[in-house]
């Protein structure tokens, strides 16, 4: 289906969604309409929270008039595209919409996982098991054959990562496989090099956090055509301890080539040399609406490029909501490999927000300059860090670095040399109690509980950490906007220097 019949086709929820932009509009004070928000007071004071929660309450609502979510392929996820093409058309915004193919992802019902013998059992799709995203679709009942298994402490795991792993493996058995050290979709496509005809890749059991099921992805570009499920580290440890252990597997899903869209707004001034991007995506996964996940950057992005719709930034600023990123990072893959030399040359930096708004947050920053976790960032990743960590400083705030892991749509941007940064509130980590002093909320629990799944609503959000990460972002884009001596050396607008950062900037 066309972006034009997906328009006529997202008719029913127009008006809802012109009332909520219009209100979203109105959120700010009358000054806010009529002013132009050049400085961090006035930015800061008019990108509200009620500004934000109304893009969100608008995704929400196309979510509800499209089945329930807003995976990218799905007229969900089309009349999203619209929504954010129409509130950066309205604010003045060069708009482009970026159309791309990918495997389109969905699961067409429930699936199965269950024990044939040597005694029969049945397990329930949630707690024991998750469908891995992007899998095959598939329908096996086979015997179980584990590879390269390690229940040690810690359970330092390369299970299936080399083919090596896979010798002798018998040709049609399930392959068991243990999380750890390669990709999901690296084990999967290496079992079925060997002959597998089903995959289950079961947690990996060495901290708190990776013990039960996730929705983890096979990406975008997974090959194996067998499918592969998800299970909990308990339900691995039992089946390698087995004998016979037959097991039924079915993944009843859907897979297929499909276009969707990644969109683009740019400022119609600024240096054209030096482009400052910002970016989120724009996707949900098929489970649920995606309001958190990542609804959060979404809308936040949408709420302070409105709010800076009047400034004429020194460097050109390019907005960017991103498809298929749970695909496996599609869309913005996409872009970052068709921009010629020329056009990477001119990209300053990338910033990324992705679930800055998680109900147990913790205050994560990219940890780009490799001091938290070894591996940092391309030169200037640093200095972005240390923007956002002066200015939780300056507001009293604690926070910390969040591991590289390329999880997000940064890791095109990475892998081009690009220096990046951006925040981030935790998805399936577990909050550790040390955490739960810093920030508050609860320890021994997600710090979102709905990652990934139906309930990640617009009920699934911490006002607290939405409203304060909503100003860090903020305060970057319009200092980035105006200033990038840190990241280049070159001058920028004066009263924008970095000297000049300090609490009355930020209060």
């Amino acid at each position: 289906m066309n972006r034009r019949s997906i328009r006529v086709a997202a008719a029913l929820v127009a008006v809802l969604l012109s009332i909520l932009l219009f209100t979203a509009v109105s959120a700010g004070s009358a000054a806010c309409a009529n002013r132009t928000n050049n400085t961090f007071d006035k930015l800061l004071e008019c990108v509200t929270l009620e500004g934000v929660r109304q893009h969100q309450a608008a995704l929400q609502a196309i979510a509800d008039a499209h089945g329930g979510d807003r995976v990218s392929g799905s007229a969900g996820y089309d009349a999203s595209v619209d929504y954010v093409v129409d509130t950066m058309t309205a604010a003045g915004y060069n708009v482009t919409v970026q159309p791309f193919t990918f495997f389109a992802w969905r699961p067409l019902g429930p699936s199965t996982l269950a024990q044939v013998a040597p005694l029969p059992a049945t397990y329930a799709e949630g707690p024991d098991y998750r469908l891995m995203t992007q899998t095959d679709a598939g329908d096996v009942t086979a015997a179980v054959t584990p590879v390269d298994l390690n229940f040690g402490n810690p359970a330092a795991s390369t299970s299936g990562c080399e083919a090596a792993d896979f010798a002798g493996f018998p040709v049609g058995h399930i392959a068991l496989i243990q999380r750890g050290a390669c990709t999901f979709q690296l084990k999967a496509e290496n079992a079925a090099a060997a002959g597998a005809t089903g995959v289950i890749i079961f947690n990996q059991g060495n901290s708190p956090d990776r013990v039960g099921t996730i929705v983890g992805t096979l990406s975008n570009a997974y090959s194996g055509g067998i499918p592969v499920l998800f299970a909990t580290y308990t339900l691995g440890q039992e089946w390698a301890s087995t004998p016979g252990l037959i097991l039924h597997m079915v993944a009843n899903v859907f897979r297929g080539e499909s276009t969707t869209y990644n969109v683009l707004a740019e400022t119609r001034s600024g240096r054209d040399d030096t482009v400052i991007m910002v970016g989120a995506h724009l996707d949900s996964v098929p489970l649920g609406p995606g309001i958190n996940d990542n609804g959060s950057g979404s809308a936040a992005l949408l709420e302070i490029a409105r709010q800076m719709a009047k400034v004429k930034p020194w460097n050109k600023v390019r907005f960017a909501w991103w498809g298929a990123e749970e695909s496996g990072l599609v869309g913005s893959t996409f872009y970052v490999n068709n921009l010629s030399s020329a056009e990477l040359d001119r990209i300053t930096l990338y910033l990324n927000f992705d679930m800055i708004g998680s109900p147990n947050f913790a205050r994560f920053i990219y940890d780009g300059d490799g001091s938290g976790f070894g591996l940092a960032g391309p030169p200037g990743s640093a200095q972005i860090e240390a923007l956002f960590e002066r200015y939780y400083a300056a507001r009293g705030l604690p926070s910390e670095p969040t591991q590289i892991s390329f999880r997000s749509d940064y890791a095109a941007f990475f892998d081009a040399g690009i220096p990046f940064g951006g925040l981030f509130t935790g998805a399936e980590g577990i909050k550790s109690p040390e955490q739960a002093a810093l920030y508050g909320g609860t320890a021994g629990i997600a710090y979102d509980p709905c990652y990934h799944l139906a309930c990640d609503t617009f009920a699934n959000n911490s006002d607290t950490a939405l409203e304060q990460n909503s100003d860090a972002v903020a305060f970057a884009v319009l200092q980035y906007a105006m200033n990038v001596e840190t990241i280049t050396g070159q001058r920028g607008k004066g009263n924008f220097k970095p000297e000049k950062w300090g609490e009355e900037y930020v209060r």
